[in-house]
């Protein structure tokens, strides 16, 4: 079984941050990462070279059980279109709570925010908080 590509590495997560453009971008992300900080009570890890993420779980795909790895329970990246967040729908509580976010467009796997401004920071957080209580997988 192939391991998954994106891993945890020891890369500079503030670096990384203060890398990001355009300057909005830059900003949002740093913001969004003091608020991660801030609901998980962790620091977080450069994944791959360019998502921040918190923490992790075992998964097993759904479609192929013998498809399995480790991922960030929540993660970003600040790419130049939008900021791009992993983990907050993956839970039925969060996909029940996620209309409430504010303005927001999905992915297969993510949500993509053009602006923190544009979002309710309390539902975000509690997104979050959510994602964060997510565990392993359980095996087949």
């Amino acid at each position: 079984m192939a391991e998954p590509k994106t891993q945890p590495t020891d890369a500079d997560v503030d670096a990384f941050l203060a890398a990001a453009t355009p300057a909005r971008r830059r900003e949002d992300g740093q913001r969004l990462a003091g608020l991660l900080r801030e609901v998980t009570g962790t620091d977080p890890v450069m994944w791959g070279p360019s998502m921040v993420g918190y923490g992790s779980y075992r998964y097993v795909s759904p479609a192929n059980p013998r498809t399995r790895g480790t991922w960030p329970k929540v993660a970003f990246s600040p790419r130049k279109a939008a900021l791009t967040i992993y983990g907050l729908k993956d839970r039925p509580e969060g996909a029940e709570l996620l209309p409430d976010l504010g303005a927001y467009t999905e992915g297969a796997g993510c949500v993509y925010v053009k602006r923190l401004d544009d979002v309710d920071l309390g539902v975000l957080r509690r997104l979050v908080a959510i994602a964060w209580e997510r565990e392993d997988d359980p095996e087949p």
